[in-house]
């Protein structure tokens, strides 16, 4: 009974694994907008009744989706410290290489950086179990900050006194232990680094930036200083 339980497991992941492939390439051919379960079925010679088996609604095969791109990004990037750590790298070091792995995993995979980050989807709400993957980057630098707050210390970025009472509230939120002003710095470099990688994505950077891998390292550099990183 165990082994009849194991192939029928085994041929679920197979199945899943090419629904979610399928969507992906569909995603790339026409966004996210006209994903249908319909017509992923109809490319993998399915009847519409055997798919909603693995993903009943839509939605729900694009939760699966965008867990998948956030836990993909969010791997890339926690390697990318856990080797810059393991070399010895200094907090400000530790900071650069995990956006560039960042940078890097948008440029490979587009399609999913876009679905992620990108304009949301029609008719879509994402709900809160993409709320765990989509914070692996995003705590991977809260986490480099930490070590660098509780070892040689934060130049603690200025703060409107207007704005004090927001960033207490999202420092008891998601980053317990850091200065109010160093969360709401975080706050903003974690948007200008979504930002740096969709312009240069989606084409801002066409006529304006040629070296794109040079201005994104020093910009990343710059967002790390503005964060209160020492720097190297």
């Amino acid at each position: 009974m165990s082994t009849v339980r194991g192939a029928r497991e085994r041929a679920r992941i197979e199945v899943t694994a090419a629904i979610k492939d399928e969507a992906r390439r569909m995603l790339a051919a026409e966004g996210a907008a006209k994903l249908s379960l319909r017509a992923v079925a109809r490319e993998l010679g399915m009847v519409s009744s055997a798919l909603y088996r693995y993903f009943p609604s839509r939605d729900e095969l694009l939760t699966a989706l965008i867990v998948d791109a956030y836990d993909s990004v969010g791997a890339a990037a926690e390697q990318a410290d856990a080797r810059a750590h393991a070399d010895g790298a200094a907090p400000r070091e530790r900071w650069t290489a995990v956006c560039e792995a960042v940078r890097a995993w948008a440029l490979d995979h587009p399609h999913e950086y876009a679905l992620i980050y990108g304009s949301p989807v029609p008719g879509y709400s994402a709900p809160a179990d993409t709320i765990a993957p989509a914070s692996r980057v995003g705590n991977t630098l809260i986490g480099i900050v930490r070590a660098a707050h509780s070892g040689r210390g934060l130049a603690l970025p200025p703060l409107p006194a207007a704005l004090r009472p927001e960033a207490v509230r999202m420092t008891a939120d998601f980053a317990e232990g850091l200065p109010p002003e160093v969360t709401a710095a975080l706050v903003a470099a974690w948007a200008q680094l979504v930002g740096l990688i969709s312009f240069e994505l989606f084409g801002q950077f066409n006529r304006v930036v040629e070296d794109r891998a040079a201005f994104f390292a020093h910009a990343a550099d710059q967002l790390a200083h503005a964060v209160g990183l020492p720097a190297v």
